[in-house]
């Protein structure tokens, strides 16, 4: 199944995804050196967003997320790709300075853990392979 978005940041992956309902803060929610979500509650505490693909409704929290975004890149700890229902400015701009392809305008509710997905930032696509 093919899902068309809004391509936000260009590149073509593909990957395993790691899915939240819940919004995600990077700055103080996500360690840049490890990649863990560390944010005290959230669903995905614990877990490691590197070298996935990562699924969220939304960011949340401070501007300096998007430099959190740039440091999970310069650390070699980010994810594969980002995929939101509507991506704000706050991750649009980490993406983009990072280099990771992402997309939004995408019903997150049809992608569970564990699926492979092929994103494809320029087209604005998410295919659920399995």
């Amino acid at each position: 199944m093919i899902m068309q978005g809004r391509g936000i940041s260009p590149g073509i992956v593909e990957g395993t995804a790691i899915v939240s309902k819940s919004p995600l803060s990077f700055y103080g929610g996500i360690d840049p050196k490890t990649g863990i979500v560390i944010e005290k509650g959230h669903e995905l505490e614990g877990k490691c967003v590197s070298g996935k693909i990562l699924v969220f409704p939304n960011g949340k929290g401070s501007t300096v997320g998007s430099y959190v975004i740039y440091g999970l890149k310069k650390y070699g700890k980010e994810p594969l790709a980002i995929i939101n229902q509507k991506m704000e400015t706050i991750v649009a701009t980490g993406v983009i300075l990072a280099g990771i392809p992402a997309v939004d305008s995408v019903e997150i509710s049809r992608i569970t853990e564990g699926a492979v997905l092929r994103v494809d930032g320029t087209k604005g696509t998410v295919e659920i392979v399995e």
